[in-house]
């Protein structure tokens, strides 16, 4: 674990000799990856055959949008390597990251190794870094506490071993051990739908050992457990404690982050009826409250207003109207590659706004655009936002048949921007008055001008330059009693343009007939104010 860009999947690639890195959208990870690396080790503790020991490592994202997540990789594991760059030191995510483990010593057995990375770069400073750590509340052993600590280097390989024998030697320490022989019990890291394959789930095994063919149940959701997979999609008879398994055969998409049990098919069904059932009681008794509370907000806002009234004497008409702006909404309907990803965009976007504009959240799902969503999103007047996933070409053409918008983004950091973008859109514009030449009224004069009698204005231009066409108002005594344009501009009987600052000219204005000596002609330019949330 660690703050976004300090290096945790590199660190990882090199240990597995792979090369995630490179591959993830944004540079930037955004699913909780699980895999296992068997590790040679020289201890005679417990080992696999060979004396290889397998470690199963959680590879969590940084970005801000995954904090569920990282609190779910923290949940499930036993020990946190926080990783920290050298160059970047201590920052929110890791303070994030400290307090997580923090709240789950409390609750159980859970260690900590602080693994210092990038210390290749010329501008890292190790020695500071620790420094932070310290001052941020990390007991490390140099400075008396208990939590090792390892410098490393992701890119160039260099510390690695040191940091997967401060792994073992911690895990010793904390006598580390599973029950093989009982129930198993697992835990949904993810969730997603997969080509060939249809609902599955990646489980991490913390109790017993899954095999094919038994029935689960995680959350409202049950399996029967057709085919156990490996992360790299290799099937598997058996899957141990500590281990990560792809388990498909779901009659639905589990919700990521629920306990996995098994039991008999008839325990199983009883169970998923009674969730449901429990589920919809939830739902309906939330449905009452919201309800209640809406009637309660309007009555005591009808008691405020007969207050008022009573106060202020006979009712006006805008009091009894009262009439306010509606608050503008940007629906969406989201689309994810992964049930993890769909939760962080959701979470991340939700509460995008303010009391005149925010989003709504239409629908959510896992897996490609269907025709289903562009049907939904055009019934509710809604963008689809589809985070990691195809889009077949008869749903887009669909979707542009229908006017439905849509947006598709590899990067959950984009898919926000352009959220808040599109929602500070829908606020109220605001202008700025700039102010670029003034004239004063010295005479008026009245012309005829086919059969028709027209008021000019004689001015003397004082400060910038009088343009034609620029809108302009009318100053009388501080107050505007004009806002229009320029009908004619005229310098000895010549039409113009411009007249500047000094210059005397006429003016005449567009349905205007009233002007006064001494009145204030200003031209101006709206400048319109980007809004902020």
């Amino acid at each position: 674990m660690g703050h976004v860009d300090h290096g945790k999947t590199t660190l990882l690639d090199n240990l597995r000799s792979s090369s995630v890195a490179s591959s993830e959208a944004g540079g930037i990870t955004q699913h909780i990856g699980a895999f296992c690396v068997p590790l040679s080790m020289t201890s005679d503790s417990p080992s696999m055959p060979g004396n290889e020991r397998l470690i199963t490592f959680l590879d969590t994202p940084g970005h801000a949008a995954f904090s569920a997540m990282r609190a779910r990789g923290a949940s499930v594991t036993d020990i946190v390597v926080l990783v920290v760059a050298a160059d970047d030191g201590v920052m929110p995510q890791t303070i994030e990251i400290m307090n997580l483990v923090k709240r789950e010593q409390e609750a159980s057995n859970i260690g900590m190794v602080v693994a210092i990375n990038k210390v290749d770069k010329p501008e890292a400073d190790v020695e500071k870094t620790k420094l932070a750590l310290l001052s941020a509340g990390v007991p490390l052993e140099e400075g008396g506490g208990d939590v090792p600590c390892v410098t490393v280097s992701g890119l160039t390989g260099s510390g690695l071993p040191e940091l997967v024998e401060t792994i073992a030697l911690v895990a010793d320490v904390m006598d580390l051990r599973a029950e093989r022989d009982c129930t198993p019990v697992g835990y949904v890291l993810e969730s997603r739908m997969l080509k060939g394959f249809g609902p599955v789930a990646t489980i991490l095994m913390t109790r017993g050992t899954l095999s094919p063919g038994i029935p689960l149940l995680a959350g409202t959701s049950s399996c029967s457990s057709r085919r156990l997979l490996s992360p790299s999609l290799q099937p598997i008879n058996l899957a141990a404690p500590g281990t990560p398994v792809l388990v498909t055969g779901w009659k639905t998409l589990p919700a990521t982050g629920e306990e996995v049990l098994t039991g008999s098919e008839t325990d199983i069904k009883k169970a998923c009826a009674n969730r449901e059932r429990k589920r919809d009681l939830e739902s309906a008794l939330g449905d009452v409250e919201a309800i209640n509370a809406t009637r309660q907000a309007e009555k005591e806002r009808e008691i405020a207003n007969k207050a008022k009234r009573s106060t202020r004497g006979p009712r006006t008409v805008a009091e009894d109207s009262s009439v306010q702006d509606k608050k503008k909404y940007l629906r969406i309907v989201v689309k994810g590659d992964v049930s993890g990803s769909v939760e962080a965009l959701v979470g991340a976007v939700k509460d995008i706004g303010n009391n005149l504009a925010g989003v709504k959240i239409v629908s959510i799902g896992v897996g490609d655009v269907s025709d289903s969503d562009v049907m939904m999103a055009k019934a509710a007047d809604a963008t689809i936002v589809a985070f990691s996933v195809g889009m077949p070409r008869t749903v887009r053409a669909s979707a542009s048949q229908n006017h439905v918008p849509i947006y598709t983004s590899d990067i959950i950091y984009r898919i926000i921007d352009d959220i808040r973008d599109r929602v500070i859109s829908l606020l109220p514009c605001t202008y700025d008055i700039k102010v670029t030449g003034e004239a004063t009224v010295l005479q008026l004069f009245d012309i005829q001008t086919k059969g028709a009698c027209k008021r000019i204005a004689g001015c003397r231009v004082t400060q910038g330059i009088v343009q034609r066409s620029s809108p302009v108002r009318v100053l009388r005594d501080g107050k505007t009693v004009y806002e229009g344009s320029i009908d004619a501009l005229k310098q000895l009987k010549k039409d113009v343009a411009e007249v500047r600052k000094g210059s005397e000219c006429g003016v005449s204005l567009q349905d205007v007939d009233n002007l006064q000596g001494g009145d204030v002609i200003q031209m101006f330019q709206k400048i319109e104010i980007p809004a902020q949330l």
